[in-house]
Parts: structure tokens; C-alpha cells; sequence
């Protein structure tokens, strides 16, 4: 069989936009094939069509040579297709065993009797999780997980049934170094069993190293398939934007003038422990990273600053005024704004409209009763989110869309375009740009040098060094929940900031690479 999968000429439209026009795609046994291409680019409208939750306008899709004019989600899942999508589908309150069989519950006959078969999933669930190396419980909670052992379940679950075809949406945005060369070394094996894999994925780095065949869409269109060996970094680029990125980030050996210091933490420590002692200051007109291994601390600090995490002690001051914050409504009517890790789970509303999510913010902040009185001035509405999806140059059919209907992209623009329609002095950026295309990563880094010529104090947490580098004025390292080093944008290397991120500080002797 030369093919796993074949669809094609598949067009899918919604309202107002042609989301796919013509596309074809194919997954042959034991390789990786890459779908790249810009935030709205189709690929996830594509691989929805796949999985059965959307209905193509045209087109075939072609199964074990069977020939399908479109796909129910029971059906693909029956043919052996297995997707994991960048928004995890895993459920916070069963366990990790319970969400691998869920729906698929193994059965047993006691007496005559049909029963769950408790003891054969617990095996099982035993077995997957020794393949993927994750070393929890198959009765661990997932809620209890990290982000990252949520995406290993994931895999799991995935492999489980013996999947033939599986779909990786952004697999590594949310994985250490080490936790993406175990997945890495996962997908090999898949690979050598003769398992299709598409990967989807922002980061050419690692698709140069793990792709078999890369296929690149633009606009909903299809622009060209390749074997990975056969091309580069920079052509790939040049396909999925339509022109030659010559600076992929901002602010490559920019430098800024810096004025006052308008933001400071003094002695923040969080009542978890997660969080010691961490002092640092952010100054006019500057963007201030901050570096660290997963778990270091650095998001741990800024849901403190934000007030969603309670601090036992520390002061913060924005523009000279020392701040009092014990919620996140606090922080809003101080003028801080987060832009969360993960936007799907803290970002926005699910339920509510592109217009609704920009204002959202601006309404509560000058709402009284704490937020509650709940009064909505309709026509200021309307004009933020016109005056945000102009200057953030917002892509989208309606305001009136429901914010799921975007790319991660362009949900990411508005919800920072509901912070700067609340008008906050100092905006929070975690991981910004994960799951973003390069082209639209460029627009947000020079949103944030927009923001600071505008006064407004930028902090970025990335775990993507190259990033940080770039873009940022001055980087901070974080280090088992305490700063271990501090660099200016002259001074930082990839090398330095691993190595200050890596190093045990008590062997260390505390902030050795700090200036």
C-alpha cells in the first residue's frame, strides 16, 4: 500500500472566508509528514475535515482504499486516525487511566455478568505510560499534571488503539529540550511499525531534524510538497508568507534608550514556595525577558504579580506606587494585564464573540460593585473592538465571530488586544508566540516595541532562547524559583542563559553569572 491516506481536492468554506480551496494531501507508512504554513494557513481546518468534526464542500478522502466523501468523528477514529490537538482534549478530572479508556472501556464476563475490567486497563495504562517514559499512576488525577505530562497522556492515549494515522498539532510547545527528544524518539519507533505521522508545527528547527515530507499551505491554498532533505529553512519560510523574512525576529542588535524604572518587585516570595525572594525592575521604553528551564518559576512569578497565586510576602510598585493586589481584578484596576501560557484554558471566553473578549476587560475595569454590577455600554463595545482589530490588524469575517473560529494566532491578537483596550500601564507576556507562525510572531514583537515607545511596560516569559535574544532589552534567568543570573541584550548568549538556567545554585554558590 503506497498510501496510509489520500485526500483529495478538498474545499471547506464557511461564512465569509474560503477556509480550504483544492487541497490534497497524502500520508504514506513510517513517515513523519510535516503540514506547515501561517496561523490560518488551513491546516487545522484540514486535519478537522480528517478527523470526522468538519464536513468538506468537495473532495475525497481515500482510507485503506476505501473512498469517502466525508468522515464522521466515530468512523475516522475507526479507520486507525488519532488526533491530538494543540488545545489538549484530556479531562482535568478523571484519571489518567479513565482518560485513556474513555469510551472504550475494557469489559470482562463475572458470573454472567458484563463488568469493567479494571485490572486489565490498569495493566495496560501501566504499559504506556513505561513506553512513553512518564512515571506517574495510571490512578493519578490529569489535573494534577503538568501541561507537559498532559501532552504525554495524550500520546498515549493515541497509541492505545493502534492508530495508524497520528496527527500532532503542536506536540512540543508546551515540552522541555529533554521531554521533546523523548517524544522525538516515540515517534521514531512509531515510524519503524509502519504508523503515518503528521506533524504540525511553528519551529523549522525541529522539522528540519524530525520530517520526512514537508506539504505548505498559505491562505487556505496548497503551495508545495517536498522531502525534507531536498530544502531549507529559509525557502520553507519564503513559501509560507510569500516573500523572504529577512529579520525573523525583531529587534536583532536594536538598541533602545531606556528611561526611568516604572515597574519594580522587591523581595517576592509566594506563599507556596514555588516563588523566593525575587527582586527585579523594569524600566521605561524596555522589554525585560525572563529565561529559565520549565519549572523554574518564571510563570509561578508573574501569576503572583498578577495576583492569581498568593504571595506571603514582597512589595510591588508600578510607576512609584506600591500596589496592593490579592485577585486578578486587583491587578486589572492597577493597570497590569497577563497574557496567559495557555490561552485556550485562561486566555478567553469559549462562549463569547471576538467583540465581547476585547471589551470584556475594559468593561469590568470600569464597572463598579467589584466588577459585578454588570452593565454593558454596547456602543463603547463595539468602537474598542473596532479601534483593536484595526491596530492589531486582527484577521476575522465578523466581530460577532466566536473567538474558537480563529487561528491561535489571531486569538492570541485579541487578547492582547483586550489588555490594551483596558488600558493597562503593564502588560505580562508568557510564552507569546507559542503555536504562532513566523509571520505573525513578527507583528506581535513589534506590538511589544510599540507598547513600550507608548509607556507601557512589557515583561516576556519564552522558553524559546532565539526569541528572547531578540527581542528583549534585558534578560533575567530563573533558577529552582530564584533569580540566578541577569544579562543585557549585548551580553546574552544561548549559552549563557542555558548554562545559568541548568547550574545547581547551591553548588554554584548562589547568583554566579549575575552581574
Amino acid at each position: 500500500m503506497d498510501t496510509l491516506v489520500k485526500m483529495s481536492h478538498i474545499t471547506k468554506r464557511f461564512p465569509g472566508v474560503k477556509a480550504l480551496s483544492d487541497i490534497s494531501f497524502d500520508i504514506r507508512p513510517g513517515e513523519v509528514h510535516i503540514l506547515l504554513g501561517e496561523n490560518g494557513a488551513g491546516k487545522s481546518t484540514l486535519m478537522k475535515i480528517l478527523s470526522g468534526a468538519y464536513e468538506p464542500d468537495e473532495g475525497t478522502i481515500s482510507i485503506h482504499d476505501k473512498e469517502y466523501n466525508r468522515l464522521t468523528p466515530k468512523l475516522s477514529a475507526e479507520s486507525g486516525i488519532s488526533i491530538i490537538y494543540q488545545e489538549l482534549s484530556v479531562i482535568n478530572e478523571l484519571s489518567i487511566q479513565e482518560n485513556i479508556f474513555v469510551g472504550k472501556m475494557l469489559k470482562k464476563k463475572v458470573a454472567g455478568v458484563t463488568v469493567i475490567d479494571q485490572e486489565a486497563m490498569r495493566k495496560v495504562t501501566r504499559e504506556l505510560l513505561e513506553s512513553i517514559d512518564l512515571n506517574r499512576k495510571p490512578s493519578a488525577l490529569v489535573g494534577s499534571l503538568s501541561i507537559s505530562e498532559k501532552q504525554m497522556v495524550e500520546i498515549a492515549k493515541a497509541v492505545a488503539f493502534n492508530a495508524q494515522v497520528i496527527v500532532m498539532d503542536e506536540p512540543t510547545s508546551s515540552l522541555s529540550d529533554d521531554e521533546v527528544a523523548r517524544l522525538f524518539k516515540i515517534i521514531e519507533r512509531l515510524k519503524a511499525e509502519g504508523k503515518g505521522i503528521v506533524y504540525i508545527s511553528h519551529k523549522l528547527k525541529e522539522i528540519m531534524q524530525i520530517g520526512d515530507r514537508v506539504t505548505v499551505l498559505k491562505d487556505g491554498t496548497y503551495v508545495g510538497t517536498h522531502d525534507v532533505k531536498d530544502i531549507t529553512m529559509d525557502k520553507l519560510v519564503t513559501m509560507m508568507v510569500g516573500r523572504e523574512l529577512k529579520d525573523k525576529y525583531l529587534g536583532s542588535g536594536d538598541i533602545h534608550e531606556l528611561g526611568k524604572v516604572i515597574f519594580e518587585v522587591k523581595n517576592l516570595t509566594r506563599r507556596d514556595g514555588y516563588v523566593k525572594n525575587i527582586s527585579f525592575n523594569l524600566r521605561e521604553g524596555e522589554v525585560l525577558g525572563f529565561s529559565g528551564l520549565i519549572g523554574a518559576g518564571r510563570s509561578e512569578t508573574m501569576c503572583a504579580i498578577f495576583g492569581a497565586d498568593p504571595i506571603s510576602s514582597g512589595e510591588i510598585y508600578l510607576q512609584g506606587k506600591r500596589l496592593h493586589i490579592k485577585n486578578p481584578y486587583d491587578a486589572l484596576k492597577c493597570g497590569i494585564g497577563l497574557v496567559t501560557e495557555n490561552r485556550r484554558e485562561t486566555g478567553f471566553f469559549h462562549n463569547f464573540s471576538i467583540k465581547r473578549n476585547i471589551s470584556i476587560a475594559r468593561q469590568l475595569k470600569h464597572t463598579g460593585f467589584g466588577g459585578l454590577w454588570g452593565l454593558v455600554d454596547f456602543k463603547d463595545e463595539q468602537k474598542v473592538a473596532e479601534e483593536q482589530r484595526t491596530a492589531i490588524q486582527i484577521k476575522c469575517a465578523s466581530l460577532e465571530q466566536g473567538i474558537t473560529q480563529l487561528s491561535g494566532g489571531n486569538q492570541q491578537k485579541v487578547i492582547l488586544g483586550k489588555w490594551m483596550a483596558a488600558g493597562v500601564r503593564l502588560i505580562i507576556f508568557d510564552e507569546p508566540t507559542k503555536g504562532i507562525d513566523v509571520g505573525t510572531k513578527a507583528e506581535i514583537y513589534k506590538l511589544m516595541r510599540t507598547l513600550t515607545e507608548n509607556g507601557i511596560g512589557v515583561i516576556v516569559v519564552s522558553s524559546e532562547l532565539p526569541e528572547l535574544l531578540s527581542v528583549c532589552d534585558r534578560m533575567i534567568v530563573m533558577n529552582e524559583g530564584k533569580i540566578s543570573a541577569e544579562f543585557s541584550a549585548a551580553e546574552a548568549t544561548e549559552e549563557k542563559l542555558v548554562k545559568a538556567a541548568t547550574v545547581d545554585m547551591n553548588e554554584a554558590g548562589g547568583n554566579e553569572y549575575a552581574e
